[in-house]
């Protein structure tokens, strides 16, 4: 009978399995006995050409234990390559300490692999002098990583990195261009919002645009009960296994009893896009109102503008908002930045002002401040053609607003909005109420969608709310804008006893 040839991928799963023992844990000096799940990971990175896999699953699931056997792998297995370089990379020296702490047990604990494998605890390296490969911990202090040329890479807990960048990432992925085939390895809970670097690249891999880059991502579906057996095996693949069921059950219901934990147990556990700080609003819920508005709405019923300013060098908004017969909510939001900065405000937020720029999304002003001229130009051109009835406003920096409004000669039908818990409280409950009842058409504009992510309303004694820039994680301009607008409308709606909002004959 013929024998059957080993695939590249069986090659590693054998190695593994006979070179090296659990580290930790209960099965702790057993041989590294690979799960089904594992084993597809390994073939789909080895038997077919891959320049980068993404592998994502919730907290618990041997993540490190993973990484660390692969690190091996290339090290001193079958994947080494004499004299290359070998690097983790993480976000903190503490998570960078634990992937080689790991793997350098396993190197202790086997016999095979401590006579060949060095270990240099202070310098968090490991070698092997016989093929004259190293491999080094690397942590977010992006200057060590220049001047490398690595030919394997893990990105750990990648999904930490907060924005579409990082430096420690981009120098690695640059400097592994050298080599022929490198290899990097992203293996992370996935981040809390679409702009993330990990999200990104996770979003790039469903495409299939590139077939050497894999995914395996383990994540609950937003369709099923997020406390449920279903959802909870979908993310963990090691459930039952040596992912304890009870525990992970445990934690289900207690975010289930107690709603300031669910966000963080969806991110950690379920393995979804959620921001664990418990935003205003919920991906879901967001997502759920991101039909495109009508342009009928917004050209024929009474409109409202909300009007933030923040600081002229940064995110200037305005959003407009039109109730239709149905009680739907049309929204129409500009954007303003300054030309001159543009890529240093992106990384310095990790965020893609520069992108959305080239997209249309963000109006860029000539100089290094955002010119008030273009927005009084926009404001005038849109209340000159459209049934503005107020354009509420935030009363910072608006007499410089106003004085460019009275160069150009627009008269608009200006009021200012209080920024304080007795103003901003109602507005957040009905725009609030309208997007958990799908009574919104925001359209998905991406800065807008960051704006909804990023904000955090705060409560006073009284359980009012207002939103709050300092406790926010980004810029939030814009659903400071959509909030005053929606508030202003359902103010004067309820003020004439919601009679339907006017269409212009």
């Amino acid at each position: 009978m013929a024998r059957v040839k080993k695939t590249r991928g069986d090659r590693a799963i054998a190695w593994i399995e006979e070179h090296c023992l659990i580290p930790e844990g209960r099965h702790v000096g057993q041989p590294f006995k690979l799960r089904p799940w594992q084993k597809e990971v390994i073939r789909g990175i080895y038997n077919s050409p891959t320049r980068r896999v993404v592998i994502s699953f919730g907290r618990k699931n041997g993540k490190t234990a993973l990484s660390a056997v692969l690190t091996l792998l290339h090290l001193c297995g079958p994947e080494a390559r004499p004299n290359s370089q070998l690097f983790s990379a993480a976000q903190s020296l503490e998570q960078a300490a634990i992937l080689f702490a790991l793997a350098a047990k396993i190197v202790r604990m086997s016999p095979s692999l401590r006579e060949y494998v060095g270990i240099r605890d202070t310098a968090k390296q490991l070698f092997c002098s016989e093929l004259g490969t190293l491999y080094r911990a690397l942590s977010a202090e992006a200057s060590t990583a220049y001047g490398f040329s690595p030919v394997f890479v893990v990105h750990d807990e990648l999904g930490q990195v907060v924005g579409p960048r990082s430096e420690l990432y981009e120098a690695l992925e640059t400097a592994a261009g050298a080599q022929d085939e490198p290899l990097s390895i992203v293996i992370s809970t996935q981040a809390p919002n679409d702009a993330a670097l990990l999200s990104v690249l996770i979003d790039d891999a469903k495409t299939g645009a590139d077939p050497r880059v894999k995914l395996f991502l383990y994540t609950a579906s937003p369709d099923v009960d997020p406390f449920g057996d279903e959802a909870m095996k979908a993310a963990n693949p090691a459930l039952g296994d040596f992912l304890n069921p009870v525990e992970v059950r445990d934690q289900a219901e207690g975010a289930r009893r107690m709603p300031a934990r669910e966000a963080a147990y969806r991110n950690l556990v379920l393995n979804q896009r959620v921001n664990m700080h418990n935003p205003l609003i919920s991906r879901t819920v967001w997502e759920r109102n991101g039909d495109e508005p009508s342009p009928e709405a917004l050209d024929e019923c009474q409109t409202w503008i909300g009007l933030d300013l923040s600081a002229r060098n940064d995110l200037t908004a305005a959003v407009a908002v039109a109730r239709d017969a149905d009680g739907i909510w049309h929204v129409d939001c500009r954007f303003w930045m300054p030309e001159i900065g543009l890529h240093d405000r992106a990384h310095r937020d990790r965020v893609p002002y520069d992108v959305w720029a080239d997209q249309g999304f963000i109006e860029l002003t000539p100089g290094a401040s955002v010119d008030y001229g273009f927005v009084a130009a926009w404001l005038a051109e849109y209340c000159a053609t459209h049934n503005v009835v107020a354009v509420k406003f935030d009363r910072w920096r608006m007499d410089v607003l106003k004085a460019e409004l009275s160069r150009i000669g627009a008269e608009l039908p200006l009021e200012p909005f209080g920024q304080g818990f007795k103003d901003m409280t109602p507005a957040i409950d009905v725009m609030e109420s309208s997007l958990v009842a799908g009574s919104v058409r925001h359209g998905g504009n991406p800065v807008l969608s960051m704006c909804a992510a990023n904000a955090i309303a705060i409560r006073d004694s009284a359980g009012n709310r207002k939103l709050d820039k300092v406790k926010s994680t980004g810029r939030i301009d814009g659903l400071v804008a959509m909030a005053m607008a929606i508030g202003s409308a359902a103010q004067t709606g309820s003020e004439l006893e919601m009679q339907p909002f006017l269409v212009i004959q």
